[in-house]
């Protein structure tokens, strides 16, 4: 069965065609929950063209929280990229229009089995769902992909399967700061939107010796324009279920692309350099996550470079961004020389200032980990060819 939550009762022999025989229709968002209560079991619903955008939008958002399978579709008269990204955000599978029935019946079927694989890997428990962690400065040249890279090597090294997305489809470097020679890339993954599973998300991973595994950025910036935010919405829902961990480098510009990551994210690592632009940006950064209803208590602010001699103070960082610093990373050549061996400094020297500031925003910030534990929990030394010592 269907649910179809539109206000207009000849919505449903419209929609006959795609919907099938036994759709139920549904004329408010109240009536909608009480539905799904009712059939607990239901992994599809239409939001029709003549509900309020804003208001399906407050209902989904709060629908997918107690109904992690299920799929919601949006069919609206006019399209446009403003709609398209609310929607997406708010936590749409889908928009579609509403003169074209065979895409709607189309996107049904796909969310159906997306809906059929995430109940099967999640059916032990829902409690074994992963985080997703994204990493962001409006500011390029801070560090993001150090960060990222870092903290996804030591989480896969002290046991956690990890992941990290390179999401600066453009320019990304993820693949260079590991090494890695990927023969797949987020690219690959277009083909299998609306059916990628567990299967499907292996065939475009590239292994790091440390064990961290990674979608890289396509080869050619051009590529960039063939991925759309959907592709990187289900990419992350299918990946939250397969791995404990996963990590988000991201491009210095809040893309759809970025938005979509920003909303599907359990943790938003932010990072600012000891300069007037990178704090401005940290600061838009902030007003515009306030606006768009980010919790708080989520973010993580790390002020990279945080010993340069530059004439700003950390108190006047603090005074600017009005949020408390999580970890201050001090500056070190050290960290471009690991890069350039393609060994995370964090594996390559853990007791270096670097590795342990870094070992603290994972351990406090994103694992939860009491301190002793952490300390026993240091990565040993990676050697050249992949051991440990």
């Amino acid at each position: 069965m269907t649910i179809l939550w539109d206000r207009d009762p000849a919505s449903a022999e419209r929609f006959s065609f795609a919907l099938g025989p036994n759709a139920t229709r549904v004329d408010s968002g109240a009536a909608l929950s009480r539905a799904l209560s009712a059939s607990p079991d239901e992994d599809a619903v239409i939001v029709g063209p003549d509900v309020d955008l804003d208001s399906a939008c407050g209902v989904v958002a709060g629908l997918r929280v107690e109904h992690t399978a299920l799929g919601v579709i949006l069919v609206r008269r006019r399209l446009d990229v403003n709609i398209l990204a609310q929607a997406l955000r708010a936590g749409f599978r889908e928009v579609v229009s509403a003169d074209d029935l065979p895409a709607v019946a189309d996107a049904l079927r796909r969310s159906r089995e997306l809906s059929f694989r995430l109940r099967g890997v999640s059916a032990d428990s829902a409690s074994r769902a992963g985080k997703i962690v994204t990493v962001f400065s409006a500011k390029g040249g801070v560090g993001k992909t150090t960060f990222s890279t870092n903290l996804g090597a030591y989480l896969a090294s002290v046991g956690h399967r990890t992941l990290v997305v390179d999401l600066d489809l453009e320019f990304g470097d993820v693949g260079i700061a590991l090494q890695m020679l990927p023969e797949r890339s987020m690219t690959d993954v277009v083909n299998m939107t609306g059916h990628l599973d567990e299967q499907g998300l292996a065939s475009v991973v590239t292994i790091h010796s440390s064990g961290l595994e990674a979608v890289c950025a396509p080869a050619e910036p051009g590529e960039a324009e063939r991925i759309p935010p959907a592709t990187v919405a289900e990419l992350l829902r299918v990946a939250r279920y397969v791995y404990d961990f996963v990590v988000i480098d991201t491009p210095p510009a809040l893309t759809e692309h970025v938005l979509t990551a920003f909303d599907l994210s359990d943790s938003l690592v932010l990072i600012a350099t000891l300069d007037i632009p990178a704090l401005k940006n940290l600061r838009l950064t902030l007003d515009t996550l306030d606006l768009l209803g980010s919790p708080r208590e989520a973010r993580h602010i790390v002020l990279n470079r945080s010993d340069a001699k530059v004439g700003l103070r950390v108190e006047d960082v603090v005074t600017s961004i009005k949020q408390e610093i999580a970890v201050m990373v001090p500056s070190s050549p050290d960290v471009p020389a690991s890069i350039n061996r393609g060994v995370p400094i964090i594996l390559d020297d853990p007791r270096h200032p670097v590795s342990v500031a870094l070992r603290h925003l994972a351990d406090q910030h994103i694992r939860g980990v009491d301190p002793a534990a952490s300390q026993s929990a240091a990565p040993r030394r990676l050697l050249p060819w992949g051991g440990r010592k």
